[in-house]
């Protein structure tokens, strides 16, 4: 069924103060450690620059033919103690802002996680896993790298600036004009290149999420993949995909380097003005050979936070980009939420009535049509027909994964939309075609979903299920650790492990997408009484291809281009000869079936 355009997370796109005014809600919470940062910042740079200055004050105690010795000794001991303080500082100021760096990671990845599970399951039908999870990682991690090292960075290089220019502003005034050329070069031209550069790191990050979606995609197919003999095709599309990642890769890092070398020869140039000049103004008797040092060392300082600043502007692009995505799926639109006077589902009784309901996953697009059935209470209905003709988007209505366009779907004579989402999912029991276990023991994933259950509850439901024998020859039982969503046991083991879950949970309805379609035809028979238990006494939603399974629903509802065609017993749709008579010959002929 197609549910609209997958592949890339769409974001917006926003300014750089856009991102940088969202991420600093991060740093709220740690106005203390972020002012600390600043006092410990400050101290250590200008304990840094007091260096230059003691350095020509210790040059200008050297007299041509006369040395003055303790004076030199003094002003060089001092300049090791600023050095050594000033590290301490840097090293505390690091230290710190890994430690900040890290409680905003975590809540930014809290607040991810938390959005995915208030996000509609529409979203997870339209885009790619692989490019959340680069999200998760990859655009996190580059926030957390930009967090802990390149902020820390730019505050040291604005106060090293800033006090490198009063410095040399008190050694002389003059010489500083110097900079009034080469520094307002350097700033346009950073600001330039920082416009021209940010789309390419956007291009960057969406190029990787969608390379990382298809390798998951792959991942999780590749026997499917193998069976089929096209690993030269899918190496063939994962090439183009890794080609395009490298590309916008190297566009970005390619465009972005040439910032830094540039600024660096301007930065390089006004060293050259100023050694220029200032021996033109020694000469002339105007500034002293220690003061010239001490600029010289300032100037160093100025223009070198300045050319590192222009390094930085790639990572901090990398870096705004990657917030940008993390950002976005943040502020992704969550499902709505219940209406303020929706009501919990109490006393369920499980009376379903659909009428006239029509609905498209995408506007204009309708996928059924004007559909109408009613359910009564402990009832089990089949729901029959060809793959694509709306089975299992009406039991995504009848959860309220969707809502209909059209019509009403109808719980207990009372609309599902007046009642609370979370409410009315818990009077359903699902078990799925896909299977889906967790990373844990046999008896974490049976008894997933149920309250107050213990182990004998877990086992009877195991023996309920035909798979208790299977879970004792295991090396560890019930305590067998599952991989990677029950990789190391059979697709049948997998489909009864969740059925004998569902056994646990007393909900007064369920459904069964496909539940037997994984377990072979003699595995099925055996289950069969266990799942006749299993929906005694509940109103029950089955979808099934084996139509041998379903002969004896008390209702049968056969459906065809989003559309139900015929609707009774088994017995009177084969008196009928219709649809669905035709269906159950066909697999009767073949064998799939027997009367």
């Amino acid at each position: 069924m197609n549910r609209g355009p997958g592949g890339a997370f769409e974001r917006p796109k926003r300014r750089p103060t856009q991102v940088l005014r969202r991420l600093f809600q991060y740093f709220r919470p740690h106005l203390w450690l972020i002012v600390l940062a600043v006092v410990l910042s400050v101290a250590g740079n200008i304990l840094s620059l007091v260096s230059p200055r003691l350095s020509g004050a210790a040059i200008d105690a050297i007299i041509p033919g006369n040395v003055d010795f303790p004076v030199v000794l003094r002003y060089v001991l001092l300049m090791i103690l600023c050095a050594a303080a000033s590290a301490l500082m840097s090293y505390l100021l690091a230290r710190l802002m890994v430690r900040l760096s890290r409680s905003v990671v975590y809540q930014m990845r809290k607040d991810l996680f938390q959005r995915l599970g208030e996000m509609p399951v529409s979203f997870f039908d339209t885009h790619q896993t692989g490019d959340v999870i680069s999200v998760y990682s990859y655009d996190v991690d580059t926030v957390n790298a930009s967090l802990s090292n390149d902020l820390t960075q730019m505050l040291s290089s604005l106060i090293t600036v800033g006090g490198s220019l009063y410095m040399m502003l008190a050694l002389s005034p003059l010489l500083v004009l110097v900079f009034a050329v080469t520094i307002p070069l350097s700033l346009i031209f950073t600001r330039y290149r920082s416009k021209r550069v940010r789309p390419l790191y956007r291009a960057r990050s969406r190029t990787l999420g969608e390379m990382n979606g298809y390798v998951e995609e792959m991942v999780s197919g590749l026997k499917t993949v193998k069976a089929y003999g096209r690993e030269d095709i899918f190496q063939a599309q994962f090439e183009e995909k890794s080609n395009a990642a490298v590309e916008a890769n190297y566009n970005a890092d390619a465009f972005g380097s040439v910032t830094g070398p540039t600024v660096n020869f301007l930065s390089n140039l006004s060293l050259a003005l100023v050694s220029l000049f200032g021996a033109l103004m020694y000469m002339g008797g105007s500034i002293s050979l220690g003061n010239i040092s001490s600029f010289v060392l300032y100037s160093r300082k100025f223009s070198g936070p300045i050319n590192e600043f222009a390094n930085l502007i790639s990572e901090l692009q990398s870096a705004l980009a990657a917030a940008e995505r993390v950002l976005a799926l943040i502020d992704a639109e969550p499902e709505p939420a219940d209406s303020p006077d929706a009501l919990p589902v109490r006393d369920c009784q499980g009376a379903v009535s659909l009428r006239d309901i029509c609905f498209g996953y995408q506007p204009g697009q309708e996928i059924l049509h004007h559909i109408s059935l009613d359910v009564s209470p402990g009832q089990v209905v089949a729901i029959v027909g060809a793959t694509g003709c709306g089975k299992t988007t009406l039991i995504n209505l009848l959860m309220r994964f969707y809502d209909v366009t059209q019509g009403a779907a109808m719980l207990d004579s009372r609309d599902i939309r007046a009642y609370q989402r979370q409410s009315l999912r818990r009077q359903y029991t699902m078990v799925l075609q896909d299977t889906w276990l967790f990373e844990g023991t046999i008896y974490e994933n049976i008894a997933y979903g149920a309250q107050d259950v213990t182990r004998d509850d877990v086992i009877a439901a195991a023996k309920a299920a035909h798979i208790h024998q299977t879970i004792l020859s295991l090396p560890q039982g019930y305590d067998t650790l599952l991989t990677g969503d029950g990789g190391n046991i059979s697709k049948g083991q997998k489909q009864l492990l969740t059925i004998a879950r569902a056994m646990l949970v007393k909900s007064p309805m369920l459904i069964l997408d496909e539940a037997t379609s994984n377990v072979d035809t003699q595995t099925e028979k055996i289950i069969a009484d266990a799942m006749l238990a299993l929906m005694r006494g509940r109103t029950c939603f089955v979808i099934a291809h084996r139509l041998s399974t379903i002969v004896g629903a008390d209702k049968i509802v056969c459906m065809q281009a989003g559309r139900i065609v015929e609707s009774g017993t088994h017995r009177e749709l084969l008196q009928r000869n219709g649809v669905y008579a035709a269906m159950y010959r066909a697999q009767f002929e073949s064998g799939q079936v027997e009367d």
